[in-house]
């Protein structure tokens, strides 16, 4: 019998993969920094689910964090990214693009597993995915202007398409969480439950997609995603040309300093 491809996967610091009865995990593990996206972390996950796309074995795709969090997004610092930081920006902001296109195309459901905080691109990520499910615990954020920089990993086109234009505009521009609760009224995620029964809940919805017809989910997905995310490429390549200028930005540097000194950032850019 064939090894499933996934066995092959170079092991990653910070992110475990594992295929049990079809079932595939993928949990960022990164708890002690509520699972921020670490370059090789970003790139793990997209290999895993590009592999998992001609894998018959992989039937189900499950994606969370280990603790207490989802993801709180890129774990990049304006260190990362000024001159002799190390990570060129368009290599960050590529990889966030790679992996998003990857869970979107994936011709198998996708389930964001959501029981704490998700900000930033783990917003993205999260709504990238095919059923999002809530714990009560947990919140939405996207930060990314109160340190100078704009939504990315797909987030301008992932949001308004979930809960249309005015409430994007909102959670991109007057940056605050956005409880399960309402996340669950605006139409954001799928479902949220109790947090002493939300691993239960889980469970039970993969069991359905599990049980459920593969070849029709594969084309139903197809479809759905055809007529709802027709922007989504537009919008990365958006992203990228605007993310890539505002990560060398004056405005980045001291909103990045300014968040780490708990203070209002003073943006000068214009």
């Amino acid at each position: 019998m064939p090894t499933s491809a996934i066995a092959t996967l170079a092991p990653v610091a910070g992110l475990d993969v594992t295929l049990t009865d079809g079932v595939l995990s993928v949990t960022i593990n990164r708890p002690d920094s509520l699972n921020s996206l670490t370059v090789p972390v970003i790139t793990g996950i997209a290999d895993a689910l590009e592999r998992a796309a001609d894998d018959p074995e992989v039937r189900v795709v499950r994606v969370g964090g280990a603790g207490r969090g989802f993801s709180s997004g890129a774990g990049i610092s304006a260190a990362d990214v000024s001159d002799g930081g190390g990570v060129p920006p368009d290599e960050i902001i590529s990889e966030i693009n790679r992996l998003v296109r990857a869970i979107v195309a994936l011709p198998r459901p996708v389930v964001a597993v959501v029981q704490g905080p998700a900000a930033g691109v783990g917003v993205s990520v999260a709504l990238a995915c095919d059923i999002v499910l809530a714990s009560e615990n947990a919140f939405f954020m996207l930060a990314f202007t109160k340190i100078g920089l704009m939504p990315d990993g797909g987030a301008s086109a992932l949001v308004a398409a979930a809960i249309g234009r005015i409430r994007a505009m909102q959670m991109a521009l007057l940056p605050e969480r956005l409880p399960a609760a309402d996340a669950l009224a605006w139409g954001l995620v799928t479902a949220v439950y109790p947090a002493g029964h939300f691993d239960a809940e889980v469970d039970a919805v993969i069991a359905r997609l599990l049980a459920g017809p593969a070849a029709a989910f594969a084309k139903t997905k197809l479809a759905i995603n055809a007529a709802t995310l027709s922007e989504l490429d537009a919008a990365l390549q958006r992203e990228f040309d605007g993310q890539s200028v505002l990560l060398k930005s004056h405005d980045f540097v001291e909103g990045a300093v300014a968040f780490q000194e708990r203070r209002p950032a003073r943006f000068t850019d214009r």
